[in-house]
């Protein structure tokens, strides 16, 4: 015993003296560094338990930019969104392609021979505008009525149904969303129970830090999705504006072999198809736990759906009609719930102004980290209260959308970022708020919903899913919901 204690101080001791040897020192130039107590490690445990908790603390005690070493990288994280765009339209200082492709191949096993992320995006800018983007819309709508028609079928419309809301939302969405997407519905039971063990280990995946259980787990999801999203017939069969096909067409053009492609359609299934279902739950959530927002949501769902029947397409209704509270519904669930990172590396030196006037040196090699969850979302100084779901948030008096924030007596550029901004924007935002609309004025206007336990709150966020788009519950909320009669 004693020997191994006095081994094990030894080693302690080398690692220490192996720190204060090769550990960086900051320069009087650059921002706030804190390495943690840990050699190498630095905060990656805390970073990686809860991100905004470990981030929110760290600006408490160093500021809006300060820099973290993480398992053996140092990263500078920007929480002055006036100063965001110093970084998000600089694209000679930063790159914002190697993080995502190091992610790529960490996540999803994918190795694209000539990433061009221009050229990606150009393509999917095209899917997510003009007719691609009403076609997908009409293709959307069209399956989410067809689930519930089914759903109501079987179900009857007297009969109450108990169901956790998550798995609701995320099973319909899902599964609207997968055949709109790959244009089938042959195998989507089996598609969608597959994706959801995936998406539950990818945070672990990401990192890494996965079981030998979990590690096996997730490979098995991996290789079945594969196998399930491979295509069943030769292309062609359809007009190349179908999602699917068109993006076949689009890696293949790029000299991007069939294994490589199967395993690329499974990381735009989770591109296209993460984010919705969480979303939903949490709008939905909130309106049964604030009957007032509700009630006012309600009243814009009877405007619009004048005649509601799952067999005629709400569509152009939802399209036309101005429906000012939903909308600032949304902007406050997504300002509560939109978590993800905006990475870029430092690929040359760069002296950063921020909008203080204060100029910081970033060292090439580093990483950029913006996280507009804590700021400015989070931030109680643009926002009032802002843990609390306030559905008129985003609304003025005269219910024209507010867009008026301040900070310090200065307004705010970026006030609420859901979406990104710049490059990093989100290229399908405006199928994604079509989608939530749509799916929340069916579900409004043809089901009975109620909380089994009117008691209930909303379950906590699971703190591992920080950085990775939509929060996800740690639990679920339990509902009861039948088909309203008549419809």
């Amino acid at each position: 015993m004693a020997t191994t204690l006095l081994l094990f101080l030894l080693l302690i001791g080398f690692l220490a003296l192996l720190w204060l040897r090769f550990g960086r020192s900051r320069r009087e130039d650059e921002p706030p560094l804190d390495k943690g107590l840990i050699p190498w490690l630095g905060h990656a445990l805390e970073f990686g338990k809860d991100a905004a908790k470990f981030l929110t603390r760290m600006k408490r005690k160093h500021g809006d930019i300060f820099t973290v070493r993480v398992a053996g990288q140092y990263i500078t994280v920007l929480l002055d969104p006036n100063s965001y765009d110093a970084v998000l339209y600089d694209t000679v200082s930063f790159d914002s392609s190697r993080k995502k492709e190091a992610l790529m191949k960490k996540i999803f096993s994918v190795v694209l021979p000539s990433f061009n992320p221009d050229k990606e995006r150009a393509w999917l800018e095209h899917h997510f505008k003009g007719d691609c983007l009403d076609e997908l819309r009409v293709s959307m709508d069209t399956h989410l009525r067809a689930l519930l028609l089914a759903d109501q079928r079987d179900l009857g419309t007297a009969e109450w149904r108990e169901e956790g809301l998550f798995d609701l939302c995320y099973s319909l969405l899902f599964r609207a969303g997968y055949m709109a997407f790959f244009t089938r519905d042959d195998n989507t039971d089996a598609v969608y129970k597959q994706f959801r063990n995936f998406d539950k280990l990818l945070p672990k995946l990401a990192r890494p830090n996965l079981s030998g259980a979990e590690k096996k787990s997730a490979t098995s999801s991996q290789e079945t999705l594969w196998q399930l999203l491979c295509p069943t017939g030769p292309q062609g069969g359809r007009d190349s504006s179908f999602w699917q096909e068109s993006y076949l067409k689009y890696l293949g053009e790029e000299g991007v072999d069939a294994e490589t492609q199967s395993r690329a359609l499974l990381m735009q299934l989770w591109t296209t198809q993460c984010n919705a279902g969480p979303a939903a739950f949490w709008l939905l959530g909130h309106l049964l736990r604030q009957p007032e927002a509700m009630k006012a949501v309600r009243t814009e769902v009877r405007g619009v759906m004048q005649e509601p029947s799952l067999r005629h397409s709400p569509l152009e209704q939802l399209l036309t009609h101005k429906t000012p509270v939903f909308d600032s519904v949304l902007r406050e669930t997504l300002r509560l719930t939109a978590a993800a990172f905006i990475f870029r590396e430092v690929v040359a030196g760069k002296r950063l102004r921020l909008s203080s006037g204060q100029e910081y040196c970033l060292r090439k090699g580093d990483k950029v980290c913006l996280f507009p969850f804590v700021s400015p979302q989070m931030d109680p100084e643009i926002h009032q209260e802002p843990e609390s779901f306030k559905y008129k948030r985003f609304l003025n008096d005269d219910m024209s959308e507010k867009q008026s924030f301040y900070k310090g007596g200065r307004r705010m550029a970026y006030y609420n970022m859901p979406w990104g901004a710049g490059g990093n924007s989100c290229v399908g935002e405006q199928f994604a708020i079509s989608t939530l609309k749509t799916f929340v004025f069916t579900v409004l206007s043809h089901l009975e919903l109620k909380m089994c336990e009117p008691t209930d709150t909303l379950p906590l966020v699971n703190p591992q899913r920080y950085g990775f788009g939509m929060l996800q519950p740690s639990g679920d909320l339990q509902i009861r919901y039948r088909f309203k009669r008549n419809r």
